[in-house]
């Protein structure tokens, strides 16, 4: 999935955190609510500007940031 035009980054929004559609919704807000065991309708449902697919695209986000960081670990 191509998430660069679903998370976006504004300096002056939410502490310059990756946002969802330029929305003050963090990736890390949505990553949070998956991890207490929200599901994505329960999300969408509280957010209702949100989409399955800018789910995806956090989750996308994280796993790109995450092999990124290992790979700056690794020997």
């Amino acid at each position: 999935m191509n998430y660069h035009d679903i998370i976006t980054l504004e300096p002056g929004k939410r502490g310059g955190k990756p946002c969802i559609r330029g929305l003050r919704i963090t990736v890390s807000d949505v990553l949070g609510h998956l991890a207490s065991g929200m599901s994505t309708s329960d999300i969408i449902e509280d957010f209702p500007e949100l989409t399955e697919e800018d789910i995806r695209a956090c989750l996308c986000f994280a796993a790109d940031r995450e092999r990124h960081i290992a790979y700056l670990r690794a020997p």
